[in-house]
């Protein structure tokens, strides 16, 4: 027998203006103690498009990070509409959570010492740690013309074992 389940749900009180995001802690621990998922974003004709993803969650921060291509479907999508879904599971399947945000892009990574590498190495040692060759990870950013994708939570939801 699986422990008990707790089902829930957080996000802006109804009614609020900005109020802010009250989650169930073990939500966002197991975000935190994850690196894939399934991000979903919406297509032009309004479907829902989903990619396996490896991200990094910065709990200081509130900040989840993952890393895209300048030409993937995903990419063009959230350039369109930003709003996205991240979608983890454990490896059960019986623990999941929900994670909604309105994405923001970085620019293309165009030098290996701009905004948008320095944020990939971010995003790196949050999955991965340190790298054996950090200039060669950064050459590769900019070859592969990446960008960060990074949203907060704004709204939670999903199943977690007690």
């Amino acid at each position: 027998m699986r422990g008990s389940v707790v089902t829930a749900a957080a996000g802006p009180a109804q009614g609020a203006g900005t109020a802010a995001l009250t989650t169930d802690p073990r939500m966002l621990a197991f975000l935190a103690d994850n690196a894939w998922g399934v991000l979903a974003t919406i297509k032009s004709d309004g479907r829902p498009q989903v990619s396996n993803v490896g991200y990094a969650y910065d709990p200081d921060a509130g900040l989840i990070r993952v890393s895209v291509t300048a030409d993937r479907a995903k990419t063009r999508n959230l350039e369109r509409d930003p709003r996205v879904t991240l979608h983890v599971a454990s490896k059960d399947f019986w623990t999941w959570i929900a994670v909604e945000g309105s994405a923001e892009l970085t620019p293309v990574a165009a030098d290996p010492h701009d905004d948008t590498v320095e944020e990939l190495v971010t995003y790196y040692r949050g999955i991965n740690g340190e790298h054996p060759d950090w200039d060669e990870y950064r050459a590769a950013m900019v070859a592969d013309r990446r960008r960060v994708v990074r949203f907060h939570p704004e709204h939670v939801y999903g199943q977690v074992q007690s």
